[in-house]
């Protein structure tokens, strides 16, 4: 224990604080006895007893809040019980639990965690980022509360994703807490009931836009690569028309991107690789239709053509593979209202209004959820889509549950059990007569904390496309045939840690091999990936 501190003080920090699990002797040592009950319990007995705890809570959002007060009290028991069922508490510290705690942070308001920059700070952003107390940090995750999930702009409550994300960095890749450093900017909000709530905790004005958020922004970045040069910033739950100029504008000048973006396309793409082993089909001769035209469908439409690139096709036949169908119907090129990052996959066609005619015009392989709107994949669209292929692949993306395109048993009932499904957030096994199905989840916990173990092993200077594509094949390659006959497109989340290896040592295996890391090679790069993980335990004093 490489601390100075005694008695009270070890008991109030989280990285030191052993609870009952400090011994006889360590309790003399660090002036701790009597601030304890005298039985002293293993790690293990610790665990159980908080799962017992958790056991008794009368709801998720309840067991939400107690394990993130077990964070900011003992830090190695947190991460211990995470990875000891990742199973059960993924669900709980993130998707879909993490919603409501958004919705609902300023009114279950704990222990701060993290940092909070407001936009009348510019000028003095680095004089606050130097306000954290760890010295090498290696990952900021960072968000202005603008696209929480599916629930919009949740200001400052938005702080929930960042927290929660960087809690799997840890729990499912190993990446140590101690470099890890959540971040909100706050630039005001447009929830008139976050600003009408005198509980509400972030600046009390509609958001800034254009000149000054950007200005904000870029002294953000500045002071993040001047005090943390190693640093890799993950963009989060930013809007649309934020997340990807802001990607654009800083993807090839430090290591940096858009998990929205990036690695929502990365597992949506790994559960197609894991959906065509099933299927026994090319990558090349998969159609795909997006409801849904934000970031996060052209980020999956791109990384798709990327993929189909590396398969022999050129890049403009590969986009015309995927198509987009939104608010206002099916992109096509002689709409008004398109952004420039959804033009590439417009495509020439009559205009079509209806999702399920979009299918039956188009006759994808595949659809895509991506728009946070519930039941749109309703029975006329999982049946057409049955119509036209053998096995449709059905993957409803959004989050959370509540706002799921379509249920697990929706899409094998109405598809008679044909449909090969992945969804956003979690749904039970399904039984249709005698078939008996496990849904997979498109989580993008199978990429992020990979990815960002990756790049802290290796000390990558930038995260790139390809990375993604390398990240996505890697976790697909995971899925056994026993869980494909089950219609499961994913490793099991019970294996997360050990599938978060596999995919690190693949990305960094792409980025030594490309010349974009910090580090020497080394010759085992698995043994020298499993060495840099953290591992739950308290160390000998």
């Amino acid at each position: 224990m490489s601390t100075q501190a005694y008695g009270y003080d070890i008991l109030h920090n989280p990285r030191f604080n052993r609870g009952t699990a400090f011994s006889q002797d360590e309790r003399r040592k660090y002036r701790l006895e009597g601030l304890l009950p005298p039985g002293v319990n293993s790690l293990a007995i610790q665990i159980a007893r908080t799962h017992t705890e958790l056991a008794a809570l009368d709801s998720d959002l309840q067991r939400y809040l107690f394990l993130s007060d077990l964070q900011a009290r003992n830090e190695t028991l947190f991460y211990a019980l995470l990875m000891s069922d990742p199973a059960t508490y993924m669900p709980i510290v993130y998707t879909p639990t993490v919603g409501e705690a958004c919705q609902k942070f300023d009114h279950v308001f704990r222990a701060t965690r993290g940092l909070y920059i407001p936009i009348d700070a510019r000028g003095r952003v680095k004089e606050l980022l130097r306000n954290w107390p760890e010295q090498d940090v290696r990952f900021i995750v960072v968000t202005d509360g603008e696209r929480i999930l599916g629930l919009g702009d949740l200001g400052v409550g938005g702080m929930g994703i960042p927290i929660g994300k960087l809690a799997l960095y840890t729990a499912c890749a190993g990446v140590p807490p101690s470099v890890c450093l959540p971040i909100t900017l706050d630039v005001g909000t447009n929830n008139a009931s976050l600003l009408d709530d005198p509980l509400y905790l972030g600046l009390r004005h509609e958001r800034v836009r254009g000149a000054d958020y950007d200005a904000f922004v870029d002294e953000f970045v500045s002071a993040v690569q001047d005090l943390y040069p190693k640093c890799c910033i993950q963009w989060e739950d930013f809007a649309n028309f934020n997340a990807v100029p802001l990607l654009a504008r800083y993807k090839d000048k430090v290591c940096t991107y858009n998990d929205d973006i990036q690695g929502t396309a990365a597992v949506a793409l790994a559960g197609i690789y894991g959906a065509l082993r099933i299927s026994k089909q090319k990558l090349t001769d998969q159609r795909f239709l997006f409801l849904g035209g934000g970031s996060a469908a052209t980020g999956i439409a791109e990384l798709i053509s990327e993929a189909m690139v590396l398969e022999g096709l050129d890049i403009e036949s590969a986009r015309k593979c995927s198509s987009l169908f939104d608010v206002n119907g099916l992109m096509v090129r002689s709409r008004t209202d398109l952004a420039e990052f959804q033009k590439v996959f417009a495509i020439d066609h009559a205009p079509i209004n209806s999702f399920v005619d979009a299918v039956r015009a188009l006759k994808p392989t595949c659809i895509i959820g991506v728009s946070t709107v519930p039941k749109l994949f309703n029975q006329a669209v999982i049946e057409a889509m049955s119509e036209i292929n053998e096995r449709p692949i059905i993957f409803p993306y959004s989050n959370p549950t509540s706002r799921s395109e379509c249920t697990a048993e929706e899409a094998y009932r109405w598809s008679k059990g044909r449909a090969i499904f992945a969804s956003g957030s979690p749904f039970p096994p399904v039984q249709i007569e005698a078939q008996h199905f496990v849904p997979g989840q498109g989580n993008n916990v199978y990429i992020f904390p990979a990815m960002g173990m990756a790049v802290f092993a290796t000390g990558a200077t930038r995260v790139t496309e390809e990375m993604f594509i390398v990240a996505a094949k890697a976790v697909a390659e995971q899925v056994s045939d026993e869980s494909l006959e089950k219609g499961l497109i994913y490793p099991p989340q019970s294996q997360i840690f050990k599938a978060s290896m596999h995919v690190a040592a693949s990305v960094a295996e792409y980025i030594f091999d490309h010349g974009l890391a910090r580090v020497e090679r080394p010759a085992d790069l698995v043994a020298h990936i499993k060495a840099a993980a953290y591992s739950p335990t308290y160390p000998p004093v």
